[in-house]
């Protein structure tokens, strides 16, 4: 199997150093950029070169938001974790909004950034996890005017393609399976990252939220209900 690809972007060359060489260690093959204008300049503009992308936020040239918002103009389910010292919840939020998958602060623990990439990459192109969930051979998955395929991990409405990232696709998924269940945030969590819960309820919200506002043109964003005090369900016509 080909090593992992990773693209390093961090413009302290002695942090940006140590990371690479972690990483290394555990068989990655690593890519440095030290500002954000040098990391666009290695993601080119055909197909996508990395399996993971792991950014500072305050860079040279091109912003840390900048190159997150880039990237996912460019390819939407390639993993992207972001590391700053920026500690406020709104900056988080702000970042999964714009399509980032993980958010570590400074100073964070080597080890501890090796096991978030190795669970991005471990989802990655899979179906969300839990004991009940379809296998992604079952076939197409529809719901009024959505039609899911896990296989494929594609998804539409009424027939056009619509870009989801990674964790989007698990959370529809989820829904779709067993669209009159209403999930908790938790519930939600555990399936679309495939691991136990450890965030706020901001993290499955912020997600949500990402996914209405993609269906909005569509005039499907409805489909998904919250169920106050409880979670999200689907909304059967």
């Amino acid at each position: 199997m080909a090593a992992t690809r990773a693209l390093i972007v961090e413009d302290d060359a002695d942090i940006n150093q140590i990371v690479a060489t972690h990483l290394a260690r555990h068989g990655m093959d690593c890519t440095q950029a030290f500002s954000g204008s040098e990391a666009r300049l290695l993601i080119g503009d055909d197909v996508f070169p990395f399996d993971i992308v792991v950014s500072d936020l305050m860079l040279p040239g091109l912003s840390g938001e900048e190159l997150v918002a880039l990237i996912r103009g460019r390819d939407a389910h390639v993993p992207i974790i972001v590391i700053s010292a920026r500690t406020a919840a709104s900056d988080r939020i702000d970042l999964l909004k714009l399509g980032a998958d993980d958010y570590l602060t400074k100073p964070f623990d080597l080890d501890e950034l090796v096991v978030r990439i190795e669970v991005q990459l471990r989802h990655r192109g899979l179906a969300g996890a839990g004991d009940d969930a379809s296998d992604a051979s079952a076939g197409v998955l529809r719901f009024r005017s959505w039609e899911l395929d896990p296989e494929a991990r594609t998804f539409s409405v009424a027939g056009e393609q619509v870009e989801l990232t990674r964790i989007e696709f698990n959370i529809l998924q989820a829904l779709i399976e067993h669209p009159k269940r209403v999930f908790s945030k938790q519930e939600l969590f555990e399936r679309a990252w495939g691991e136990p819960y450890a965030a706020d309820d901001n993290t499955v919200n912020v997600h949500v939220s990402n996914i209405r506002a993609k269906l909005k043109a569509s005039g499907t964003d409805g489909y998904i209900k919250t169920v106050w005090g409880m979670g999200f369900k689907l909304q059967e016509g």
